[in-house]
This record gives C-alpha cells, sequence and structure tokens, in this order.
C-alpha cells in the first residue's frame, strides 16, 4: 500500500504553523441515570491539546480510550463535561448566532461506518446537498453544480448523483461521506477511522485522496486510527491516548522511532514488520485496560505498565511476585467496581447482605508456586481475607499501602522529552526513577 505525503517536517511546522484547534483540561464524562446509579464513564479525563492549521494530528490508542470520544467533542457532537475547546482562538461553547453556525461549518466529521452515516433513502446527490439545504446556500441549481463537483473532487462520476449509497462500494461510500463533509467549505475535519473497513487497495486510495485534499484546500485534520503503520506515513504528528488521557505527544518521525512513554513504546513495538525474517523486541501487556468509570487514582497505565515504579523495600522481589500481586490486586479492584446482580442489589436495599463470591482459594492458587518474604505474604493474606469479607476497598488499601508506589498514587506530569518538540507523562522522566528495567519479552 503505498500513501503519499505531503506534510512538511516539524521543525518548520513548530515554528511557523498557528494553532486552529487548542483543548485545555478537556473532559467528557457520561453519568448513569438509571435506578442504580454507578460511577460515570470518564471517556475523556483532562486533555490538553494543540492542532496547528494545515496538520494532520494522528490520535492513536487501544479500542475505548476515548479517541472517538474526543473527536466528536472537538466538532461540537459532545458536549464537554469540563474544560475548553478553542476554535481560531475563540470557546466553542461562547460561539452564538452566526458565529457559532459558521463554526459548524468549520468543523466536520467523516466517520467510520459510511454506510451507516449515509442516508439510504436519500440519493447521493441529496446526501451530499444536505448541508447546503440547511443552511439554504445559494440557489438550487447553485446546490446542485457544487455537488457535481464535489462528486468529481473525490473521484466519483456526475451520473452517480442520481443512485443511492447502497449501490456503492464501501470504499465509494466513505468518499461520499468525504464529498458531503466537503460541501459546506470546512477548514477542520476529524477523520474517525475512516478507512479501518476498507481493503488495503481501497485504503490507499482514500488515504491518497485525503491527502491531495488537503494539499489542494489547505485542509486541518485529525485522524484516528488504531493502525499505527497508516499513521506513521499520513500524520505529522501523532497523541497517544490511553483511558482518557493523553499519554505522549509529538513528531511522528521521532515518536516511531524512539517512543518516550512505556505505552507508546508497547504500541510501536506491535507494529508488524513487512519484512518476516526481522526479529523485533515486542512488549506484551497483560491484562486489559481498566474501567473508565473507576480508572487508577495515579498513572492510568499503572495496572499495566512493565517500567512500573516498584517500592524500594522490595527490589528483591522478582517479576513473577510482582505479576502475582498485581493480578490480585486487578481482582480485588473488580470485585469492588463490578456492578452486582440485580437480585445483590435489592437484597443490599433491604438490609440484607449481598452474596459475596471467594476470593481466598483464588488467591491460594495464584500465590501456590510464588516466593514472597513471610512479611509480604502476611500482608498478602490480610487483603485476602478483608476482600473474602466483602471489604475490598480495605483489602486495596492494604495492597496499596504495602506495594504501592508513586505510580499508584500520583498522575504524572507531562514532561518535555527530546528536543522539547515532544511531551511524554511519565514517572520516568523524573531523574529519581530513571532507570527503568528491560521492558521486552524474554
Amino acid at each position: 500500500m503505498t500513501i503519499q505525503r505531503h506534510h512538511k517536517s516539524e521543525s518548520t511546522a513548530e515554528s511557523t504553523a498557528e494553532a486552529l484547534v487548542a483543548v485545555s483540561g478537556l473532559k467528557k464524562h457520561y453519568a448513569d441515570d438509571g435506578f442504580f446509579r454507578g460511577s460515570p464513564v470518564k471517556a475523556v479525563d483532562g486533555v490538553d491539546l494543540t492542532i496547528r492549521r494545515g496538520e494532520t494530528l494522528g490520535l492513536v490508542g487501544e479500542s475505548g480510550c476515548g479517541k472517538t470520544t474526543l473527536g466528536r467533542t472537538l466538532v461540537g457532537l459532545e458536549t464537554p463535561t469540563a474544560g475548553t475547546v478553542r476554535y481560531d482562538g475563540q470557546a466553542i461553547d461562547e460561539l452564538s448566532g452566526e458565529s457559532r453556525e459558521q463554526w459548524r461549518w468549520n468543523a466536520q466529521m467523516v466517520f467510520q461506518d459510511p454506510e451507516s452515516s449515509l442516508n439510504a433513502r436519500l440519493t447521493v446527490g441529496e446526501v451530499v446537498a444536505e448541508p447546503l439545504e440547511v443552511r439554504d446556500w445559494k440557489t438550487e441549481r447553485d446546490r446542485r453544480e457544487r455537488v457535481f463537483h464535489l462528486l468529481d473532487t473525490v473521484g466519483l462520476r456526475r451520473e452517480h448523483f442520481y443512485r443511492y449509497p447502497h449501490q456503492f462500494s464501501g470504499g465509494q461510500q466513505q468518499r461520499i461521506a468525504i464529498a458531503r463533509a466537503l460541501a459546506p467549505e470546512p477548514d477542520f475535519l476529524v477523520l474517525d477511522e475512516p478507512v479501518s473497513a476498507l481493503d488495503a487497495s481501497v485504503q490507499a486510495k482514500v488515504l491518497n485522496l485525503l491527502a491531495d485534499l488537503q494539499a489542494e484546500f489547505g485542509l486541518t485534520y485529525v485522524f484516528i486510527a488504531h493502525d499505527l503503520g497508516v499513521v506513521r506515513h499520513l500524520c505529522d504528528r501523532v497523541a497517544v491516548m490511553y483511558l482518557g488521557a493523553i499519554m505522549e505527544r509529538g513528531p511522528t518521525d521521532e515518536l516511531f522511532a524512539a517512543p518516550a512513554n512505556p505505552y507508546t513504546k508497547a504500541l510501536v513495538s506491535a507494529i508488524p514488520d513487512p519484512d518476516p525474517t526481522a526479529s523485533r523486541d515486542r512488549i506484551t501487556l497483560r491484562n486489559s485496560p481498566p474501567s473508565p468509570r473507576d480508572p487508577p487514582s495515579g498513572c492510568p497505565f499503572s495496572t499495566r505498565c512493565p517500567m512500573k515504579i516498584r517500592p524500594a523495600e522490595y527490589d528483591h522481589l522478582d517479576e513473577a511476585a510482582w505479576r502475582a500481586i498485581d493480578i490480585l490486586t486487578e481482582v480485588v479492584r473488580e470485585r469492588g467496581r463490578t456492578d452486582p446482580s440485580l437480585r445483590d442489589r435489592v437484597r443490599s436495599l433491604v438490609g440484607r447482605s449481598p452474596r459475596f463470591e471467594s476470593i481466598d482459594e483464588f488467591a491460594a492458587d495464584l500465590l501456590s508456586e510464588i516466593s514472597l518474604p513471610e512479611g509480604a505474604r502476611t500482608h498478602v493474606s490480610e487483603a485476602v481475607r478483608l476482600a473474602t469479607d466483602g471489604r475490598e476497598e480495605a483489602a486495596l488499601k492494604r495492597l496499596s499501602d504495602e506495594f504501592g508506589g508513586v505510580c499508584d498514587d500520583e498522575f504524572p506530569e507531562s514532561h518535555s522529552v527530546t528536543d522539547g518538540h515532544r511531551r511524554s507523562r511519565c514517572h520516568r522522566h523524573r531523574p529519581e526513577y530513571a532507570n527503568p528495567p528491560d521492558l521486552t519479552d524474554e
């Protein structure tokens, strides 16, 4: 798959490009409005980000990290819980009247699944013209001519105007979606995995189309993707997202050549190598990301990080012992935050104790072949006893007090790395913690 690359070098962009979109302290939480209300889902949790005019910013991370929610919030499809989104220097929540309408024209979005984002009851011409119809743009003839021009711009033909979206392939449907997004002549587009559902050859054509359109019209892109290979070739800068937070951001070439954040290192190590004979050090992350309803109080990545900072008094513990303690901690945390069954919640409301599953057998099996010093094993046993009694919070506190550290307790600051063009959130960037263990698989 050959993808054109039109963007300029970071050294030039850093000094000359102005910010088109600036995000400060952005949060988007989804509250549980049901009868049994739980904790809100913290989809985006304190993002600071600048998107420069004319660049392509890649937004990457595992599924569920908040990429799409952030993208939707940038174009006003979601209302922030807190924080500010500024477009061309103005806070979008302060816009009203004509100014807000103009901003809505200037910021558009292309969605992941073109088939579901296109109205099947409208012809292609009606789909593309819809934004123009809504604003009563010029005359009907002008609107029709603009649609014909847009279809030609995205590589479709005039006769496609009269057909319906279901009559086209996935790649052609995405071209239709792009034409619709371009109809209001926007400056800023959020592209939410626009090629993830397409075949490789079609992907290349759509990506090259996007690159050509950006070069022709001076567009600014946020490109949301999970395919790091595509991001590497298409984007000027990359922001790496995990559990609602930006963990690392910087120039694409620098970030892929020498990732600074442990999470970024793991993602980059997983990129397939086209050379089947090449050897690569792969970093395998254990467990799944924590629930965004109950993220870690310290570093978001602390529950999976192979570079996690451990308490000095337990330096002698081997990796197998730490892995067992971490697993036990996560199991206890899951027990504490997992929604109980309806029957258990009703029992709790009427004053009867809900049923708690046994954890002592699980812990005994987990630790059966693990060598722990007597003091450490005593603390673990006490935590298991507390969890068995249904006191998960007390059990977690016991484990945290004894085996936790700065990664568990403090949200990491954003540190400048390399030449200052990159920033990374990790306690390992602090001088006192700058000697990490080996990350790669044995």
